[in-house]
Formats: C-alpha cells, structure tokens, sequence
C-alpha cells in the first residue's frame, strides 16, 4: 500500500473520478510504477502490448519486454530476421533502433530504460521524444534503422501506457515478430527482476518531424505546394484538435504558421482534461462550434488521438467518418490525381468504396480487421499496390506512403482535396454519393458470458457462414433479401442484393460479439442490427 491506495488501479479510480482535484496523485502513481514489480501476461493485440500504468504496464515489466526483444535478436531466428527485414543481430545493431514516446505520464522516464538496455547489448539508439506514430514509420526509412519502439497506447484512457514495435519496413509487426516476443516476454516474466542499468553515456536525439517533411516530399502523394497555397489565398479556415497529443505542431512545421488554422487542446495535460483521447463524435463539439461560428467559405475540422495514426473529419455541415473519407480519398487519388492501384479497406468497412471502385474499374481487395493486414499492399515493390488503405476505426494511408495509418496524411489530403475540387469535404461527399449510391454503415454488438470467450465463441459463431450460403434467402423487417455474397476472412459477412450487409465476428480480446452492418437508408440500419443480433443469439443458443 502507498499513502493509503491498496494498488494503482485504486488511486488511478480515483484520479480519474475528478482530473482537477485528483491530479497530485499522479507521483503516487509514478511510485506504483517504479516499485511494483509482479508480473504480466505479455499481449501484442493489433497495435502492441497495452496495460495499466503502475498496475502491469510497470519500469520493471517495460525492462522486461524490452529484454526479450533483445534476446529475440540475438536468437538469430531466420523467420524473424526475415520479417524484420535484416540480416541478423550484427545488422540490428549497426542500424539501430529509433525510440520515442508519446505524451503519456511518464514517457520519456520509460523511453530511458529502453535506451540503456539496448546499449548496454551495444546496439545503436536514437532518441526521438514526443513523436506520432507516422513520423516513426517515415524515420525508420529515411534512416535506414532496423526497427523502433514507440512507447504508446495509441487512443486508450489517460491511464494506460503501450509499446509498439515497427521492424524496417516501418509498418507494425507482424505475428512472426509479436509471437516470439511473447513468449519469451511471458516466459521471462516469471523467472527473474530485469535490473535497471546506468545512464548511457551519449543519447543521440533525433528530429522525426523534420524527417517526416523530407518524406513526404519525396513520395509526392501529397502536394504541399498547393496546399499552402489553397490557405494562403482562399477563404478557409481550418481547425485541428490535438487532444493534448503528440501530433501537436506538426501540422504547423509541415506547412507553415497561418492564423486560418485554429489548434485546439495542444497544451501538456496527462489526464487529456479527463475525455477519452479518441477521434470520436462526442470529442468534436469545440471544433464544431468553431466552424459553425466562422463565415469562411472553406471550412475543415479534423481531431486526432494521441500518437496520431487515427483522424476524423469534420465541416460546418457534417462529420465524415473513416467509412466515407477512405472512399472519398480513393476517388480523389484515382480521379484527381492518377494513382493506379488496388482499393484496400478492412473487411468491416462501408462498401461505398465497393461502388466506387466497381464503377471505375479498380481492383478491390479486403482484409482482417488490424491495419498490419495492409502490408502487402503498400510495399513499394507489391504488386497488387494501394491507392488508398483504410479501416473504420479511423485509420488512413494511401499510395508511396507509411505502413503505418497516419493522422497527419489524412489531415493533409483533406486540404488538398478542398484545393483541388474546390468544395468542402461534405459537397465533395454528396457528389460522390449520387453518383455512386448512399450507404449508411454503423457497428455495435452484445457482450457475452466471460466462458464463451475464445475458441468456443469462434466455433459457435461460425454455424452462421455455414446455414447462409450464397443464394440464401433472409427476411430483414418483413423484405426478403439474398445473400449474393459470404465474405469470411474475419468472422463472417453476409452481403445482400441490395447492397447492405451485416458482419459479425468475436473481439479478439473481450467477451464480446461485434456486429458491423451497413443499410441503404439511414432508417434502415435498425432493421439490419436487429438481424445480425437474432443471427448471433441462434448461433449461441440464446433464444
């Protein structure tokens, strides 16, 4: 117990019950994290290992997955190597490593025992600081490194701390990587402390913003010219809202100081003024208020989540979800400006995509929800190569660009979309839409009993792709529709005749079935979950 909280997870309760009155206990929470020292079940999800600060995501546990990585390196591991893209630990080494963080409690204390143990194994470092994500991805290729390792949980609460690992491709590892660091992560964490070392003896700091403007300039998706000139010589105004982020002032050194741009929530604040630091409706009211209140003629919002690699948009008229903005980013790259390829989105993302590309003849190609699914598609030498990559969880990249989904590229890309079509993002949509069909896609789901969780809810929920073939005849509200289409790479997803579908597939990490759906009618949506939520208590024996 310290000064009287049983655990961390009792003083973080009580830190975020009132972030003004509360936040002193934060040095509580820095005591929990030093001194704490029980283990944890090591778990790369489909952005890296996550956990509570001061409860599991500890100094001693940060040590300790940081331990494995090395010992995974020295295991020479051909299958390892081959997915980390490098020869062996002797290139690792001499590559080096870049680390960094976000602007999490703790950050750079965290970042500093990653540093000393990778040096103490004599591989080169870089020390990024606060850095996003996409800068980290973009680095590793302007530097050549071997790999990184970002300290970030990405959009989860205030009180949670990550760590991301991006071998040389720059994109997020993939299971050949993730597996092998848990096992020797798990297995490491029940055989012995990992100690803390002495303070290297020269930390070489690295300026990731400044790489990631050279990159972008060399891939030239984006336009920074026309860019800076749509805001210096059109009526616009344009609001980013950093939620207390590492995104903050990118924007600014990418395309320079202009008082059409607003920043909102760019000051330090750990506790992210006590919201949830996702891209979310709810979160969008101050920049939404802020367009609404401008005469401008161009008006753009855009919020973005801590380490940004998640966006949503917004103009004075509507917010635009990912499930749209993916769609409008693959006709405007294909259309406006040439970019041949494939269309690339998760499974569970709006088919508005589908029509577009149907429509224009461009390949399409679905994959498993995890933005690392995209990989194959965004190497420079693929040959089924993106235009666009996206998923609904507000993840965008696009064409020459990072493996990783990137906050700032769709913030880019938007402006550059106003610039070009010369309309706000919601005309731009409308056009889109009457030209090739309206679709209302939406997500929900139901929680399960915590037995079902696992293996058997994958076997029980699989009876559905097996009773609804193609052909199949299903009544939704009383209108009968057929299923044209059976789509399984991710549970399984059930596209009708008229469009609308409905997919349903476990949580890969609670007791939880999520239905993603999408109608044709903003009325109809209600119909469709109605469905898929009768499907999946049939198949759980619920009814």
């Amino acid at each position: 117990m310290i000064h009287g909280f049983e655990n961390a997870a009792a003083c973080w309760k009580a830190i975020l019950s009132d972030v003004s009155a509360n936040r002193g206990l934060l040095s509580i929470i820095e005591k929990f994290a030093r001194e704490n020292n029980a283990p944890t079940r090591v778990v790369f999800g489909t952005s890296g290992w996550r956990g509570e600060i001061g409860t599991d995501y500890t100094f001693n546990n940060v040590r300790v997955v940081t331990s494995a990585i090395i010992s995974m390196f020295r295991e020479n591991s051909p299958s390892v190597m081959g997915a980390m893209g490098v020869s062996g630990f002797e290139e690792i080494k001499q590559r080096g490593v870049i680390v960094g963080h976000d602007n999490r409690f703790l950050g750079p204390a965290f970042a500093g025992e990653v540093i000393r143990l990778l040096q103490r194994d004599g591989i080169k470092t870089w020390y990024a600081g606060e850095a996003a994500t996409p800068e980290f991805s973009a680095g590793i290729e302007m530097l050549n490194a071997a790999c990184s390792i970002n300290l970030t949980p990405s959009h989860n609460p205030a009180n949670y701390g990550g760590f991301k690992f991006n071998p040389s491709d720059g994109g997020p590892a993939g299971p050949e990587i993730t597996t092998k660091i848990e096992e020797i992560a798990n297995r490491m964490m029940g055989e012995s402390l990992v100690p803390g070392t002495a303070e290297p003896d020269n930390v070489e700091k690295i300026d990731l913003t400044d790489l990631y403007v050279k990159y972008i300039a060399e891939r030239k998706t984006l336009d920074i010219q026309k860019i800076r000139g749509f805001i210096e010589r059109e009526d616009c105004v344009i609001c980013i809202d950093n939620v207390h982020g590492a995104t903050r002032g990118r924007i600014e050194r990418i395309i320079g100081k202009n008082h059409k741009i607003k920043y909102l929530r760019t000051e330090d604040d750990y506790l992210f003024g006590g919201v949830a630091p996702e891209p979310s409706d709810s979160n969008m009211k101050g920049l939404r208020n802020i367009l609404k209140e401008s005469k401008a003629a161009f008006k753009l919002g855009v919020i973005l989540d801590p380490d940004g690699d998640r966006i949503r948009h917004a103009d004075d008229s509507m917010i635009i979800p990912m499930n749209y903005f993916g769609a409008m980013a693959l006709h405007f790259l294909h259309v406006h400006k040439g970019i041949s390829g494939m269309a690339v989105k998760s499974v569970g993302t709006s088919n508005l995509v589908n029509a577009i590309a149907k429509k224009l003849d461009i390949p399409i190609r679905e994959t498993r929800v995890g933005f690392k699914n995209f990989r194959p598609y965004m190497l420079r030498n693929s040959q089924e190569r993106a235009i666009v990559c996206f998923e609904e969880s507000d993840g965008i990249s696009g064409f020459n660009h990072t493996l990783e989904k990137d906050a700032l590229f769709g913030i880019l890309i938007a402006i550059e979309m106003m610039a070009v079509t010369g309309k706000n993002l919601s005309d731009y949509l409308k056009d889109i839409m009457s030209e090739f069909g309206h679709y209302y896609p939406d997500r929900s789901g139901i929680e399960v009993e915590r037995a079902l969780a696992g293996e058997i809810l994958i076997n029980k929920l699989s009876s559905i792709r097996e009773k609804y073939k193609e052909g199949s005849v299903i009544e939704v509200n009383g209108d009968r529709r057929t299923v044209r289409d059976v789509i399984t790479v991710d549970g399984t997803k059930l596209v009708f005749d008229d469009g609308s579908w409905l997919m349903i597939r476990p949580s890969g990490t609670e007791p939880k079935v999520r239905f993603y759906i999408e109608a044709r009618t903003e009325e109809g949506k209600r119909a469709v979950f109605e469905t898929a939520e009768k499907m999946t208590r049939e198949a759980l024996g619920l009814c």
